[in-house]
């Protein structure tokens, strides 16, 4: 907690302790949570949190306000059946990612404190009947609000199917007032220009957030990041990231790549995140109704968000290849042809471009073939493919569900299960390709993939030379923009669960060391220095840098 927040408060330390460990609150408001799909159970409220305003927090600036929001301090009737308490393990999580992620510069709420305890709760981490006793733990988290989507839907009128509703359905006055409080309060510019026209100040305000998520959501996939579950209720209205449980960086391109273990349809895989981002603005526009016609909403997000979207992608992928001078149509190809030799050859996706800014457009014949190696050290191996493509469906299951496939055609519809079983049959396809796979001629075939697209990134990198005079300062100004967008560091699932094993053994110094890192994610004497000790201070544990080891590709984070 910085000090001058603590100095705030008017028991001083001991006070902001007891109320950082969830001890006591200064104001506890529930946030009352309605989002797709638990809007149902409104009146669950946000089970792990309360939240409470401040209105002390200094800033070089002068003085804001600001949210803290305090995760597990009560309990909930409806928690899904369980006591609404956060345990050590996932608030380790959530705490270096938001702080990860807010030093990679993507928007995000912030980490304050995170206060475990000697109590347990019971938790059957993989949901398989094997429960085991875990320490309760309060993460602090700092936003300037954490009124999401989902906080909107609260509204919503009687469900056409179930007779559901939401518990203020029907009060428009309390949401023309939540809408009122904020637009005024977030977004004061917007407040300012349509003070005379509400209409036209919510469509505003509709447009903004709109674009807001389009980058948030760009961001992501431009690092790599999996959310792992992006219900309405976990879209921030003022366009940050929220919520951190299941989510993940991806080790290996993979953009099917699902984080969340419980996710079995894949709703929320990276390569649907653009998607469900955008189909979740659509539940907000139809949450705001009347106070914004869906007619009008409806126009705006499908004119706003796809092209924000594609055009804060491209700009970013265009700072992590270096092409700084020239904005080309053909750049798109380039990095979706990138992307696809990446998944062809099974790439790290943070290593690989942290080790594209090594390449250059006149690179000596002899260290082309040095870098090649090293780009292709950075891809998976024979064995990594093995457990990767590793059947996950017993035979007979399999065998049965084909069988039904072809006698009941419409009941095996109804389960809903033709994509699991589609991709378990190219599992099973891959998996017995690999068993005649060698090393050798695994690596042959990613050099030729490799080659063929350098060859691609060397024409283009020669366009941005011959559109300037002086190559050598490009090419200074190019590798220093591609080190401050491509991270060398990242919370990788495994840093990550080794941080918390340790503090699960009492020892928190692998956390702080881990935290340190995260702080300097970019090609930074200071990360340098902090891996070093890090790496000093473990011993035995993989670089932090490196491709995760073997046993991190059976993680799983639910």
């Amino acid at each position: 907690m910085p000090h001058q927040l603590v100095a705030k408060f008017p028991g001083g330390e001991q006070e902001c302790n007891c109320i950082c460990s969830g001890g006591a609150f200064l104001l506890s408001p529930v946030i009352l949570l309605c989002g797709f799909p638990l809007w149902e159970d409104a009146d669950r409220g946000e089970s792990r949190c309360a939240t409470f305003r401040l209105l002390f927090l200094c800033c070089s600036r002068g003085h804001r306000s600001c949210c803290l929001d305090s995760l597990n301090p009560s309990v909930c009737s409806r928690c899904r059946q369980a006591d609404g308490r956060k345990v050590l393990r996932s608030s380790i999580r959530e705490f270096l990612c938001s702080e990860a992620m807010f030093h990679l510069g993507i928007p995000t709420t912030r980490a304050g404190t995170c206060v475990t305890s000697d109590s347990k709760v019971v938790r059957d981490v993989f949901y398989d009947g094997n429960p085991k006793n875990e320490r309760c733990t309060v993460v602090l988290r700092i936003a300037s609000t954490f009124i999401r989507f989902g906080s909107f839907e609260i509204f919503k009128p009687p469900d056409e199917y179930t007779g559901r509703k939401g518990p203020s359905v029907n009060r428009n006055d309390i949401r023309i007032q939540m809408l009122d409080y904020v637009i005024g309060t977030f977004y004061p510019e917007i407040q300012e220009a349509h003070s005379d026209n509400t209409i036209e100040r919510n469509a505003a305000f509709f447009k903004e957030i709109t674009k807001r998520t389009a980058r948030l959501v760009a961001e992501w996939q431009c690092v790599g990041f999996c959310h792992g579950v992006l219900n309405t209720d976990n879209m921030s209205i003022v366009g940050l990231t929220i919520d951190y449980g299941p989510f993940g960086f991806m080790d290996r391109y993979d953009p099917e790549h699902v984080c969340n273990g419980s996710d079995n349809t894949g709703r929320y895989a990276y390569n649907k995140q653009p998607e469900i981002c955008k189909w979740n603005l659509g539940k907000l526009a139809e949450a705001l109704v009347p106070e914004l016609p869906l007619e009008i909403s409806q126009l705006i997000l499908e004119e706003e968000y796809d092209a924000e979207f594609e055009k804060h992608y491209l700009q970013k992928m265009r700072k992590k290849l270096g092409l700084i001078q020239l904005e080309l149509e053909e750049d798109s190809k380039l990095v979706s042809e990138l992307l696809e030799t990446m998944h062809l050859t099974a790439g790290d996706f943070t290593n690989i471009f942290y080790l594209l800014s090594s390449f250059s457009a006149d690179i000596d014949p002899s260290k082309y073939e040095d870098f090649l190696e090293e780009l292709t050290s950075q891809c998976a191996s024979v064995e990594e493919l093995k457990v990767v493509f590793k059947p996950q469906m017993d035979p007979r299951q399999l065998s049965m569900m084909l069988m039904l496939a072809q006698s009941n055609p419409q009941l095996f519809a109804l389960i809903g299960t033709k994509a699991n079983i589609n991709k378990e049959l190219e599992r099973i396809e891959q998996f017995s390709k690999l068993q005649q796979l060698t090393a050798d001629d695994l690596l042959s075939r990613n050099k030729r993939h490799w080659k063929e697209w350098l060859e691609k990134y060397k024409v283009r990198l020669q366009k941005e030379i011959e559109s300037i005079g002086n190559a050598d300062a490009w090419n200074n100004e190019r590798v220093k923009v591609m080190n401050s967008n491509n991270p060398k560091y990242i919370l990788r699932n495994y840093i990550a669960q080794n941080a918390i094993e340790a503090a699960e053994n009492g020892d928190f110094s692998e956390v702080r060391n881990v935290l340190k890192l995260l702080e300097h994610p970019f090609q930074e004497e200071g990360a340098t220095a902090t891996a070093a000790v890090c790496s000093q201070e473990t011993r035995s544990r993989q670089s932090y840098c490196s491709k995760p080891p073997l046993w991190a590709s059976e993680l799983c984070v639910t």
